[in-house]
């Protein structure tokens, strides 16, 4: 989204509501009606205050009152109006605006130096003072950007045969964020279709600069292809960087090889093979003739049980590691073709800036009506798109459930419950303690170096 507000009309613009009666029955669909419900009783105002707040909402000393009222939140209306640049003093100007503007998409952007709502004010100063200073280390990974690995799928759509390539970009970031950079406060998010949205939220990755999140974004930067290169990835030296061996060898070619090999079929037909033929350095001809003479000469070789896409496999990967062929670049070509298939694949503008605007987690997606819910990285093979909690199915849940007694939260009783549980205990809660002990510390600090500046 670009410039201020998009709309055709004015930026108070009010969405119709469908407010026809439904009795308990909740169509599948994604309408104003049943979000204006959703934001009424479920969206979980509180927690997102809690986080996007990172213990500035409190009494303490160096508590920043001005922190969450410089934070951008934009709006997405259902007439295709952008409301850009929100901002909110509390947690109830939050929940108001949304419950009153009934946004299909919530955006969540950087933290500016001034209120971003009064930035013209600023400008017309002619100080250039409007500026991020804060923002999550964000990435953002597109299942279609992977269409030219899957068979299965392609576009906005997914299924349980293409989605663990997510799951390995999740597994892949997840542990190198930890372990190489020293992050600890990491939210995966559902995109509500197609994909996956990580938060760093850590203090020292919300102050990096452009130029560092830049230098992030690259070292996990391998597949560099694009639709006309045949070799997307390009291994030079001897030994593949520590991360990228480590993440070959421990996840890459085990779900190249157990899962994805057989779900996608990846040497069931000539057209399939031959786009791995292509990606082999073979100034001569000679491997790939080889291989290609075997593979036409019998679709599945004589009294073998094998998959046919495992037994091609096992074909090329002894012909290229056997040392036969003197070609310079042919044992790495292995690891090239599965880093191909299988490695995370990083909208990297996304990640290089700080003014990116990122789906809010918690959202609805008003193409397939899924709840955008977080996803625990440790288990994240047991996610399953297909099963997220729906518009529709919480509303009916709401239903089945109203002449219940009351519960402290209406989500308590509907199927979301599970997700903002895990959202509160696995990823808010350690997020403030740590929040509350840097504030701790910085004060402390601050008060011994006053002391010191009176001592003799």
């Amino acid at each position: 989204m670009t410039g201020d507000e998009v709309s055709k009309g004015s930026d108070d613009m009010m969405i119709d509501e469908h407010e026809q009666k439904q009795g308990n029955a909740v169509p599948d669909g994604f309408n104003s009606h049943y979000l204006k419900v959703y934001y009424g009783k479920l969206f979980p105002y509180a927690d997102i205050f809690k986080w996007m707040s990172y213990g500035n909402d409190g009494k303490h000393p160096s508590c920043n009152q001005s922190y969450f009222s410089r934070r951008e939140f934009s709006f997405t209306l259902d007439n295709e109006v952008y409301l850009r640049f929100q901002s909110f003093n509390s947690m109830s100007e939050l929940e108001n605006s949304v419950k009153e503007k009934c946004p299909v998409k919530i955006d969540i952007g950087p933290v500016y130096s001034v209120d971003p709502s009064k930035r013209h004010a600023y400008a017309q100063s002619g100080d250039n003072v409007f500026t991020p200073v804060e923002r999550e280390l964000i990435f953002d990974i597109d299942m279609s950007d992977y269409d030219d690995v899957r068979y299965c799928c392609s576009g906005a759509d997914v299924c349980l045969e293409c989605w663990p390539l997510m799951t390995i970009a999740i597994k892949v970031i997840d542990t190198s964020l930890r372990d190489d950079f020293g992050f600890s406060h990491i939210l995966w998010v559902y995109s509500g279709r197609r994909g996956v949205h990580c938060w760093v939220c850590d203090g020292k990755a919300r102050r990096l600069t452009n130029e560092q999140r830049a230098a992030i974004a690259d070292y996990f930067r391998v597949y560099k292809g694009n639709e006309n290169s045949h070799k997307k990835v390009s291994f030079t030296g001897l030994a593949l960087h520590p991360f990228l061996a480590r993440s070959y060898t421990e996840v890459l070619m085990d779900f190249f090889e157990r899962k994805l090999l057989l779900s996608q079929e990846i040497f069931s037909t000539e057209e399939r093979y031959e786009k791995i033929l292509d990606m082999i350095p073979d100034p001569d001809q000679s491997i790939t003739s080889e291989l290609r003479g075997k593979w036409q000469e019998k679709r599945r070789t004589a009294n073998s049980k094998d998959d046919i896409n495992v037994v091609r496999w096992e074909q090329l990967k002894n012909m290229l590691q056997s040392g036969k062929h003197k070609v310079q670049g042919l044992r790495r070509c292995v690891e090239e073709i599965v880093f191909s298939f299988t490695y995370p694949r990083l909208d990297m503008e996304v990640s290089k800036h700080m003014n990116h605007l990122l789906k809010a987690p918690f959202c609805v997606h008003p193409k397939t009506g899924r709840v955008c819910v977080p996803i625990d990285p440790n288990h994240c093979e047991e996610f399953d798109p297909t099963a997220v909690p729906t518009l529709s199915n919480l509303l009916e849940q709401l239903n089945i459930g109203g002449l219940r007694a009351e519960v402290d939260n209406e989500w308590d009783r509907t199927s979301l419950g599970k997700s903002i549980r895990f959202f509160r205990s696995s990823f808010l809660q350690p997020l403030l303690k740590s929040c509350k002990e840097e504030m701790e510390s910085s004060y402390n600090a601050k008060l011994q170096q006053s002391k010191n500046s009176f001592s003799w």
